[in-house]
């Protein structure tokens, strides 16, 4: 199993929303996810809007491309665009760059 941690970087002023649209993410969202491998996805966020998420998966990479797949995941990813900073031309999911994971307490 892999652990992916990753940054992104919430607009400050968007921060309040963002929390709000997650607090309601789209039943078929969450299924899409739990169905391409998606497990332990959490996401973490300080004031100033640095976010930090997790996630376990059998492979990335497979996973993200399921997601890809999935028509749920377009508008969703459509519909939280406006929220990033700094995303470069990418969609929120693609701008996921996984950190290097250094040290893990079994």
């Amino acid at each position: 199993m892999q652990r992916i941690g990753f940054i992104l970087k919430v607009k400050q002023d968007k921060l309040a929303e963002y929390k709000e649209r997650h607090a309601h993410v789209w039943p078929e969202m969450r299924q899409a996810l739990s169905e391409t491998g998606w497990h332990n996805y959490t996401i973490f966020a300080r004031e100033d809007g640095f976010l930090f998420g997790y996630l376990e998966t059998e492979d990335f990479e497979a996973a993200r491309a399921g997601m890809a797949t999935k028509e749920v995941n377009t508008r969703w990813q459509a519909d939280m665009a406006e929220f990033f900073e700094a995303l470069e031309g990418q969609k929120p999911d693609e701008a996921m760059s996984p950190l290097l994971e250094i040290f893990h307490l079994d």
